[in-house]
């Protein structure tokens, strides 16, 4: 079967699949060998004197662990149509797991659990993280547009004033960034928002150019205050592994734990406000 042609506005593969090796570190001979192709024809595909198959487009791409909102990219720009699918939490046919996540979501009150897309904008939230931010952000004056985990943290009208330890969990939220960056890679929307986070009021000069090699502490706390409330909480973070979606594949789920005994105490507290009952 022949290539589609390729749109006017679509990068060439040769330098796309180029830029993936080496954000893998691998050398042309060296993804020539786990791809099982000649590194010849490889180094003729980079440079655009031969066209890829479509199996090779995905072969390479397999090899390389490229996630499928890339893998589509790659196969538009040789010529050939997309193959994996994209769909929101509220899309048919994904029931299961929006089932799957409203579960998690729920078995993690009376703590906190909320939803992000690649670009950290929060999609979903459990009752526990609404009231819990609700009653931080109350009176303030939040970033425009949908709630985003990174201006909410960096923004000095957003939660920021309530972290008492902010520098370390901001210090912390930018290594997550580049950690948890699907394929490891920073894409353009990604890079812009980090920038614009960055140059908020007060942000400290080496957060604007973090040392990504710095090793953290392997257990942060993020620790919130506001009129004689306190809570200490950290957190795991849950992919949808299996997904063979682009948009459920980027989704990852927070889950916040209490670091403390009075942390769980308050939580509960809130639980019972929000259902109405006697604390």
């Amino acid at each position: 079967m022949l290539p589609k042609a390729r749109p006017e506005n679509a990068r060439p593969f040769g330098p796309l699949i180029s830029k993936w090796r080496r954000a893998r570190g691998k050398s042309q001979l060296d993804l020539a060998l786990d791809a099982e192709v000649s590194a010849r024809h490889l180094s003729f595909l980079e440079t655009g004197r031969a066209n890829p198959s479509r199996q090779m487009v995905l072969n390479l791409a397999a090899v390389l662990d490229v996630p499928h909102r890339e893998r589509n990219g790659l196969l538009v720009a040789a010529g050939f149509a997309p193959v994996y699918g994209e769909s929101d939490l509220e899309a048919p046919g994904i029931e299961p797991f929006r089932r799957a996540i409203d579960l998690i979501l729920g078995h993690q009150e009376p703590y906190p659990a909320v939803v992000m897309n690649r670009h950290w904008d929060i999609v979903r939230a459990n009752g526990a993280a609404e009231q819990f931010f609700d009653l931080l952000l109350a009176g303030a004056a939040t970033p425009e547009g949908p709630a985003n985990v990174l201006r909410l943290m960096f923004h000095p009208s957003g939660l920021r004033p309530f972290v008492a330890n902010w520098e370390s969990v901001a210090e912390a939220l930018i290594q997550r960034v580049y950690r948890e960056a699907l394929g490891g890679v920073l894409d353009e929307a990604l890079e812009a928002l980090l920038r614009e986070v960055s140059a908020y009021p007060e942000v400290p000069a080496r957060l604007r150019r973090p040392d990504l090699t710095r090793a953290l502490e392997p257990l942060v706390k993020i620790h919130f205050s506001k009129e004689g409330l306190s809570f200490s909480y950290f957190s795991t973070v849950t992919t949808l592994g299996t997904a063979q979606d682009v948009g459920l594949q980027e989704l990852r789920i927070e889950c916040f734990f209490p670091a403390d005994r009075e942390t769980e105490i308050a939580a509960e507290k809130l639980r019972a406000e929000r259902q109405g009952s006697p604390g």
